[in-house]
């Protein structure tokens, strides 16, 4: 068995030890939806000559190699030799966001940014220097969901070096005191800038609104949460989440299980967790109960953000891929009808999308833009007439064709990446799909019709579920939503304003 360099050393110096050989009060007023709206691709001009074909894709979905180590943690290995480069992710469940404590938003990604200042035998800078030196990259993190993550990468012949340093960050975490006291007065400084961002205020409401009080509707820290934190939190947090045995190391690149495993087991071997241990039940978000329109005020805002959005489904539905279609059609990307519509029809804007975000619980759906002020009212119930249209019409064939031809495409490009391909099979691990669920996309997807698009866009498209966030100067963006319903008023630190 050919060893790359980088990993002989680890894999000498264990292989005795180990022995292995191988949205009435509430609710949108009905003039929200014009009647008489143009055709999303009205001026369109197909030119009709891309080649296409009819024959559904074909392929056998590259499984990485998988092992348990001995403290509990799941390997995930991914061979790939085309390029001399090994990237890694752990991801650790149970560590991220979801984990915060209600009176502390924000500890996990704390904890996750801290790991990387300092441990028993590296300071900051002797980690960013050593990153430097190895042309290796290495973050860590713990953002809107209920996972933490370290990501790394570097050329296969200093991976080595690399998970040394990985390990030593992830095991050895010293969190000093100067370093969070540095961090603290970055993050303050980060979160001020924050809410001067229109587009971060949209976000905040629109999470709020269709979460609630679960936890994926905390999209940042506050300052308060900053001012508070001592090294003490950051520690216990450390100790009681980050464990073996809820956490999962995919591999990729030049590398084999034979390799990756002996570098596993004598690196991370020694993470144990400790004898009494935390489980954090993470319950589904509470159901949203009528439409509202929350209006933020940034008086004299020389354009309008808008999101509008509706509770969804979670990642594990029968209908994430029908409802994932359906949203390519309506907004995915400069082909949707969304753009087709609001910018190169109307000129409202200089883009115009919507996004699925399913997860583990009910996600969401949403549709966003930016436009001027003085076409607030227009481009807000034109996006509306899309949806409207969406419910009650079905999609065209050469819409649906185009958009799962689209899906499909992307999908198998994916493939060429071996890191793609991990992060599909981590999705697969993380969500339990089946063992064949990638091997039958292309074929699930092709398989769509527009009766199926149509019935999922009346059911999760609901008026009376749809949630609509506005950003703009008060005096010229908030009388023209009054005419669609009872307005929620909100200053940009989220407080409640009487306009």
């Amino acid at each position: 068995m050919t060893v790359s360099r980088g990993w002989s050393v680890i894999a000498l110096g264990v292989i005795g030890v180990l022995g292995i050989a191988g949205s009435e009060p509430g609710r949108l007023s009905r003039t929200v939806f014009a009647q008489d709206a143009p055709s999303p691709t009205q001026g369109l001009v197909r030119k009709g000559k891309v080649p296409v074909s009819d024959e559904i894709l074909k392929i056998t979905f590259p499984r990485p190699a998988e092992a348990t180590l001995s403290n509990g943690l799941r390997l995930l290995v991914l061979e790939d030799r085309r390029l001399p480069q090994v990237s890694l992710q752990l991801l650790i469940s149970g560590a991220g966001s979801y984990a915060d404590p209600p009176e502390q938003p924000g500890l996990a990604s704390f904890t996750a940014s801290l790991l990387r200042e300092g441990t028993t035998t590296r300071t900051s800078g002797q980690i960013a220097q050593q990153l430097e030196v190895l042309a290796a990259t290495l973050n860590t993190s713990a953002g809107n969901s209920p996972d933490a993550t370290l990501i790394a990468s570097s050329l296969s012949d200093q991976a080595g070096k690399l998970i040394d340093l990985a390990t030593d960050i992830l095991l050895h975490p010293s969190f000093p005191e100067e370093e969070i006291a540095r961090f603290k007065q970055r993050t303050r400084a980060t979160l001020t800038q924050q809410r001067g961002n229109p587009g971060f205020l949209a976000a905040e409401m629109f999470s709020k609104a269709v979460y609630g009080s679960h936890p994926a509707a905390r999209i940042s820290p506050t300052v308060a949460a900053v001012d508070r934190l001592t090294r003490e939190d950051v520690v216990q947090f450390y100790r009681n989440h980050y464990l073996p045995d809820r956490a999962v190391l995919a591999v990729a690149g030049d590398v084999s299980m034979f390799q990756a495993r002996l570098a596993a087991e004598s690196k991370l071997g020694g993470w144990t967790k400790p004898s009494v241990t935390t489980t954090i039940a993470v319950p589904e978000p509470a159901p949203v109960d009528a439409a509202k329109i929350f209006f933020i005020a940034r008086p004299s805002s020389v354009q309008t953000n808008l999101i509008v959005g509706t509770p969804a489904l979670e990642r594990t539905s029968p209908d994430y891929d029908v409802l994932s279609v359906m949203n390519k059609i309506i907004g995915g990307g400069p082909t949707g009808r969304l753009f087709l519509h609001l910018r190169e029809e109307k000129g409202y804007t200089y883009g115009a999308s919507s996004s699925l975000d399913a997860r583990q619980h009910r996600g969401d759906w949403s549709a966003s833009t930016n436009v001027r002020t003085e076409v607030t009212e227009p481009a807000l119930r034109d996006l509306l007439e899309e949806i409207r249209e969406i419910r009650e019409m079905p999609v065209t064939d050469q819409e649906l064709a185009d958009a799962k031809r689209s899906m499909v495409a992307s999908f198998a490009l994916s493939l060429e990446s071996p890191l793609q391909v991990l992060n599909l099979s981590l999705t697969q691990w993380r969500y339990k799909l089946p063992a064949n669920y990638w091997d039958r996309y292309a074929e699930r997807v092709m398989a769509i019709t527009k009766e199926q698009i149509q019935a999922a866009a009346r059911k999760y498209l609901a008026p009376d579920q749809m949630q609509i966030v506005v950003v703009g100067d008060p005096d010229r963006a908030l009388d023209p939503l009054k005419k669609l319903g009872p307005v929620e008023s909100y200053d940009e630190n989220g407080q409640r304003t009487a306009f």
